[in-house]
């Protein structure tokens, strides 16, 4: 088999991952374009495989597993993420992202009146 085909399929798909992650704005689609390089690995991985047998036996398919692996951790990770941002902000456009310091929390007992040490009684 030639090894070729498949590298420069593997190369076209990474490179529009690439793109999509660098362009896009919608969260969704960023997470789809790093599943569209991750799959650009895995067809890297499973070639290298068939065409260097003979060094390790298996090798490119067995981490082709770790990466599909991964890709499934980072799926349900990224989506809850964009879930979250998505209840918090409603949008999922990446650029609305705070990417900045979190505001300063209110300090404890900012707005209340001085607390007392009980009712006052005689007065």
């Amino acid at each position: 088999m030639r090894p070729v085909i498949p590298y420069v399929t593997a190369a076209l798909l990474f490179g529009l991952g690439v793109y999509g992650v660098l362009r896009r704005r919608n969260a969704v689609l960023v997470l789809m374009s790093v599943e569209l390089m991750l799959n650009a690995v895995n067809l890297i991985l499973v070639t290298a495989d068939t065409t260097a047998r003979a060094v390790l036996p298996h090798s490119g398919q067995v981490f082709a597993l770790f990466v599909i692996v991964l890709a499934a951790a980072e799926i349900g990770v990224g989506l809850a993420i964009v879930l979250q941002l998505y209840r918090l902000r409603a949008t999922v456009a990446v650029d609305e992202v705070p990417l900045g310091e979190p505001a300063d929390p209110p300090e404890v007992g900012a707005g209340r009146e001085p607390a007392t040490a009980g009712p006052e009684v005689g007065r």
